[in-house]
């Protein structure tokens, strides 16, 4: 058999066989994690997103001098309610998103691996996975966060400001409004946001080899929660460095009180009023969330998925 045969003959089987890589347990496994740092964080998630769409020159943009300033406010001025605007589609859209994402992930990489989970992958490998499961997951869950996005920022309890009375109301009316095109503003500077779970995900099983490859223990073993915690808390800060502003650009796309003309025009407009500050807006109130969102999402998956698998294979053998 010629070699190009053989390629083809390969591919041909691993074509067949992908499906099988697909593992439930890691669905469920992601959903649990995004779900519940989702609950627990979720009020500095609408401080970051009213910091990040703050460009100056919209007046009717509350302003606040910090982040406990911010959480203080918002509480004095709308209540426990107000610290959880857009709850529902955040615990919708990060747990659908994690699930997804795990799935997808998890899937690929299996995938790659030939089902040997102790196979170790390159950096390159990771990152090309973790960016297809990403752009995958972003295209299905991209109309749950500009209804989340814009659920945040309705401001005060009452008036014109109210264009939303929930998650339904709000897909119903930008459906009507603006059409298909505006469940996916922001979608651009999302598709960008992929190299954010992308490098995130490469330096977390990077760490995680790395330290199974230094006491010689298969990459598959089952860490310690403080390694879990460890690492995925370096993987977001590493990625959140390097990849924040394209957040910051996709919320004002979303934002429902400014209009930009798209992702450039943002950019511009940002640059020239702002400068390179601009687009780190409400990193601190991000890496404040996200780090330790991060951490219980990883540490809960790690720990859901492995009890699952564990519980599968016993339910196999019997």
């Amino acid at each position: 058999m010629s070699l190009g045969a053989e390629m083809a003959s390969h591919g041909l089987k691993n074509n067949v066989s992908f499906f099988s890589h697909v593992k439930y347990e890691h669905f469920i496994a992601g959903i649990s994690g995004g779900v519940t740092s989702t609950l627990i964080l979720h009020p500095l998630d609408v401080i970051k997103i009213r910091f990040a769409v703050n460009d100056g020159k919209f007046t009717a943009t509350p302003k606040y001098t910090g982040i406990w300033n911010a959480f203080t406010t918002i509480f004095r001025q709308e209540g426990f309610y107000g610290l959880y605007r857009g709850v529902t589609p955040n615990v919708w859209g990060a747990g659908s998103s994690w699930g997804l994402y795990f799935l997808f992930y998890s899937t690929l990489k299996n995938w790659i691996q030939k089902g040997n989970a102790n196979t170790a992958l390159g950096p390159g490998q990771h990152l090309l996975a973790a960016s297809e499961a990403g752009v995958v997951t972003l295209f299905i869950t991209n109309p749950l966060w500009v209804v989340k996005t814009r659920l945040v920022l309705q401001y005060g309890s009452g008036g014109s400001s109210q264009q939303y009375k929930g998650m339904i109301d709000a897909l119903i009316k930008i459906y009507h409004q603006e059409g298909i095109r505006g469940y996916y503003k922001g979608l651009i500077p999302g598709i960008f946001g992929v190299s954010h779970g992308a490098v995130q995900f490469m330096v977390y099983e990077e760490l995680k080899n790395a330290h199974n490859n230094y006491y010689n223990l298969p990459i598959s073993t089952k860490l310690t929660t403080m390694q879990y915690l460890a690492f995925a808390a370096l993987s977001k800060i590493v990625a959140a460095g390097t990849t924040y502003p394209y957040q910051v650009v996709r919320a004002r796309l979303q934002n429902q009180h400014y209009s930009y003309k798209g992702s450039l025009h943002c950019i511009t407009q940002t640059w020239k009023f702002e400068g390179w500050r601009g687009f780190y807006k409400g990193l601190g109130t991000n890496l404040l969330r996200v780090t330790p969102a991060t951490m219980i999402t990883f540490l809960t998956y790690e720990n859901v998925s492995h009890f699952l698998m564990k519980h599968s294979k016993e339910n196999t053998v019997r």
